[in-house]
This record gives structure tokens, sequence and C-alpha cells, in this order.
């Protein structure tokens, strides 16, 4: 692998994309550290463990958006309103005609839909962050008296000001994973959100360690020597499944037809169509993750305004602790539901049997046992339900286990998180899509890929 790792290096080409994406990156964490003029540094240390409702929504979409929103940065927004952007674009594409227009017209559709995809994120930004600093930023304690109005709160003209602040600071990291898919290697957007994953890794074994002891205590108390070893056990296990089945495929066999040119005969040839099991990807989590923070949010701000006494107030308390992250069987359970909803919703925007059938049909390929048109496209259909069941279940698992090894092993959340749901599922994925691209470089220089003995 050492050997593997100094070819890399020694391809120019190679060696220039990932310094450069190296150096992108490096600039990404430097801007996620920079605070607001306007923010208090002595707040934001404090504000860190906040663990309010919605202090905990904050922290909990910082982990795909690789924003930065607790300590109110110039990166706070992240790559959210992008992707938010590209996610409506993508939906829009699968029952909108212009738009549905605009793809099949090739490289130059595409172009025109990633320039409307960038003023939708700006409309995003401006948006989010004037949400932001009217509705949190405002009524927090994070302001400095300097620029405080009479009231207490945060003055108009430096609201203003921070608002246009974050929409640039997150127009300039879309820009930035543009640059990282154009003169880097990988995904830029997909690098700066695992980037912020793994950054906030070596805090989270530092905790662990800080609040463990080396000796035996048994499971469920105090973490020790036994804990740490499941830990580890555990983390290597749910890494290999996920790692399994992201690259998990039904292969339909395909056959094409035999064409006579001349004295010879093209075509004939057995190949298959690759299904993939999770089509869904983590769109699925990030989806009923962020669904299911609306009511804990909503039930715990009305049990603020009504107040814990009368049978009222007693109720709402236990609506909101039923939807906190993690309180237990029925937020499970809704948590499950609401991804298997989800996962056939996604498959259903993303994949078109129709149009793939359409295609086998004009490349004259077609399924054995099945007529090319409406038959194939039905049996794709039925094929593609039966799998997602699969990957419903399989994210369903990946989802909640952050949960129980916290539960269970009475370990700190931020460190469960690593342990399966958003975070591990982009980690994965992302370093698949980046070993293929360096794949891709080595072969064409003629060397051994990173996989390959």
């Amino acid at each position: 692998m050492l050997e593997k790792l100094r070819v890399i290096f020694t391809i120019p080409e190679l060696r220039k994309k990932i310094l450069i994406t190296l150096i992108l990156l490096g600039v990404y964490r430097i801007g996620y550290h920079i605070t607001l003029p306007v923010v208090d540094q002595a707040a934001i240390a404090s504000n860190a463990s906040d663990s309010g409702a919605l202090g905990g929504l904050i922290q909990r979409v910082s982990v795909f958006s690789a924003s930065n929103l607790q300590q109110a940065t110039i990166f706070g927004l992240g790559i959210m309103p992008y992707i938010s952007a590209s996610i409506i674009f993508q939906i829009l594409g699968s029952f909108v005609a212009p738009i549905q227009a605009l793809k099949k017209e090739g490289q130059a559709g595409m172009k025109k839909i990633n320039d409307y995809t960038r003023y939708l994120t700006v409309v995003l930004c401006l948006l989010q962050s004037a949400v932001y600093v009217f509705a949190y930023l405002d009524s927090s304690e994070l302001i400095d008296p300097d620029f405080q109005n009479a009231s207490g709160g945060l003055r108009f003209g430096w609201s203003i000001t921070s608002i246009m602040m974050m929409t640039c600071g997150a127009t300039f990291l879309m820009w930035l994973g543009e640059q990282i898919d154009e003169y880097g290697i990988g995904n830029g957007i997909s690098l700066l959100i695992m980037a912020g994953i793994l950054a906030a890794m070596p805090a989270a074994l530092n905790d662990l360690f800080a609040n463990s002891t080396f000796e035996l205590k048994g499971l469920g108390g105090e973490v020790g020597v036994e804990t740490m070893i499941l830990l580890g056990c555990v983390f290597v296990a749910v890494v290999v499944g996920v790692v399994f089945i992201t690259i998990g495929q039904r292969r339909i066999p395909t056959q094409s037809a035999k064409h006579v040119r001349g004295r010879r005969v093209f075509g004939g040839t057995r190949q298959y169509l690759p299904l993939r099991v999770n089509q869904g990807g983590v769109m699925p989590i990030i989806f009923a993750s962020s669904l299911l923070m609306v009511p804990g949010i909503m039930f715990s701000f009305l049990e603020q305004a009504i107040g814990a006494e009368g049978t009222l107030g007693t109720v709402m308390a236990g609506l909101s602790s039923a939807f906190q992250p993690g309180s237990g069987f029925l937020y499970n359970m809704m948590y499950i539901g609401i991804i298997y909803f989800f996962c056939y919703f996604w498959t259903a925007i993303t994949f078109n049997p129709k149009e793939m059938a359409d295609n086998l049909k004009e490349y004259g390929s077609f399924i054995q046992g099945y007529r090319p048109g409406k038959r194939t496209a039905d049996y794709l259909e039925k094929v593609m339900v039966r799998i997602t069941y699969v990957g419903a279940a399989f994210l369903s698992v990946v989802a909640i286990v952050p949960t129980l090894v916290a539960s269970w092993l009475n370990v700190d959340m931020q460190l469960a998180s690593f342990y399966g749901g958003t975070g591990l599922l982009i980690g994965v994925s992302v370093a698949f899509d980046l070993v293929q691209k360096i794949d891709s470089h080595l072969v064409m220089t003629s060397h051994k890929g990173l996989l390959e003995s």
C-alpha cells in the first residue's frame, strides 16, 4: 500500500490534482472557523454546548451540510443551499416539461440547468441567512454589545451585513466545490461534507478517552476497556456492512440483437444491467431526520410557551420528549417508517423504468423473456420495488445504530454518530468515489489501481 501511495505522487498530473484539492479543502476549513464580526467570542464557547431543541437541529443539520451555524461563521450555511437547489431541480426534472426538455438537450441543457441551480442557490442563501439572523442570532446571547441596539438585538444595518456575508460565504463554498470538480480530484461538494465530518472525529475520540478508564468496568456503565473494544468491533462491522450494501447491485442479464453487415455479424453478446440496491443513497436519511426535527422543535416551543403546569403542559412535555432523537421505541419506529417512505419516493424520482426500457430498445438490447417496451419497463419497476425494500431496511438499521450505541454503551452522541447515520454513509460513498477516480488515473498511466493486488 505504501508503494501504491508513493506511485500516486510520482504522476505529475495526479499529484497536482491532489494538492489543489487539499489546498481548497484547507481554505474551507479556515473559513469554517471565521466568525461574523457581530458575535461575542466569549459567548461562542458556551453556545457550542447548547443542547436545546434549536441547538440540536443546528448540530444535526451541520453533519450533512458542512455548516457551522452554532458558531455563526461566514461559512455558517455550508453547502446546504446548493444541495437544496440541486434537489429541487432534480425533483422538478421528473414532471416539469421545460426542465425535461433541457435534460434531453445533452451537455448544453445541463449547463443551463446548472446555471439555474446557481441562481436558486443565491436566493436560498438570502432566505436561510435572513431566517438565521433574525430568528436565531438576533434573539440569542451571541451578539457583541457594541453591535446591539437599544432593545438588545442586532442593529438593522449589521443584520443586513451579516446576511450578505453568510450569503457570500455559501456562494463561495459552491464555487470552491466546482473548482475541485474541475481542477482537483473527486466530487467537490461531497469532499467538503466529508471534510467537516472527519474534522469532528478527533474531538469525539478525545472526549471518549478523557471520560474513560483503562480498567474493566462492564457494559452500560462507565466506559472501560471492554466498552472501547466493543466500540471498535461495532465500528468495523458497520463499515463493512455499509460498504457491502453501497456497492451492492442486482445484475439483470440482457441480450443484444445480432446485426449482419456484409459478411460480418455484430451484437448477439450477453451483458447485464446493474441496479443499485441502495438506489436512494443517503437522501432518505437526510429527509427523514430533517422531517422528524420539526415536531420536536414545535412541541418544545409550545411547552415553553404554555408552561409545565396543567394537562396541556404535561401533554406538550410528553410530545416534546417523544420526538427527541433517540427518545425511545416510538421515535425509532417513526424514523424507520419515514425512511421507507422516502426510499421509495426518491427511487421513483431518480429511477425511470420506462426511459431505461426505451434505451435498451433503442440500442437493440432486451431482457430475455420480456418484450421490449412496456413489459420490460414493468419488469424493471417490479425488481426495483423489491430491492428498494432491502435498501430501505439497510438504511433503517444504519440510521438507528448511533442511538443504540449511545444508549446501550453510555457514550456521547457525537461519538456514536460515527457508527451510522448520515455521516458514515457520506464518508463511505465519498471515499469509494475518490478511490475510483484515483484508480482511473493510475490505470491510464499503466499502473495498478489502489484496490488491485
